[in-house]
């Protein structure tokens, strides 16, 4: 007996939990929008540009996968040393060549007129994008799986009438069929 119960309360665990889940991954994508939304308004405020997607200061950000803050004020850094050399660029190293993959074609020479901030601002805002374009394809994902299966009250529902059906059989049916037939399949 206390195995079932263990076996029932388990099963009803991860269908509760499952309840929240649309709603946990909203609140999370609303949380990223609005971080993402303060530090576009940080640049407008400032008039700061808020850099494309395939701006090349940002495609050479991206081609450096930095995924700590250590390696963004490295990006930072480099970027700033680069305004400040001469008109054509630092000359590439050997290692320059080697570090790019070779499907980011990225101009070696960086945009003169971006400020430290406007810089860590808008590489804030590519990771940003991404989590909110990611939580939005799991959010539609989630709806779709909502939409064919139910909602939990749903499924609640439907297995509560199953295990009703196979304890309580009508009066129509065989008593002999009902005492043999198989826990729902929910229950398994």
């Amino acid at each position: 007996m206390a195995e079932l119960i263990y076996d029932l309360t388990v099963r009803f665990c991860s269908h509760y939990i499952r309840k929240f889940e649309l709603k946990l991954t909203s609140v999370a994508r609303g949380s990223l929008e609005e971080l993402r939304r303060d530090y576009e308004d940080f640049l407008r405020q400032r008039g700061l540009p808020l850099l494309p997607p395939d701006h090349p200061a940002l495609v050479r950000f991206k081609a450096k996968r930095g995924a700590t803050l250590k390696a963004v004020q490295a990006w930072v850094a480099e970027e700033i040393e680069w305004k400040h050399t001469d008109a054509h660029g630092p000359a590439p190293t050997a290692t320059d060549r080697t570090c790019r993959p070779p499907s980011v074609s990225a101009p070696d020479r960086p945009c003169s007129s971006l400020s430290s901030s406007a810089l860590a601002a808008n590489a804030a805002l590519s990771p940003l994008n991404l989590a909110c374009h990611l939580l939005d394809r799991q959010l539609a994902a989630q709806a779709r799986h909502s939409e064919t299966e139910g909602g939990f009250t749903e499924r609640l529902h439907r297995v509560r009438s199953a295990a009703r059906q196979f304890h309580f059989p009508s009066p129509q049916s065989t008593s002999s069929t009902q005492s043999t037939r198989p826990l729902p399949r929910k229950f398994k």
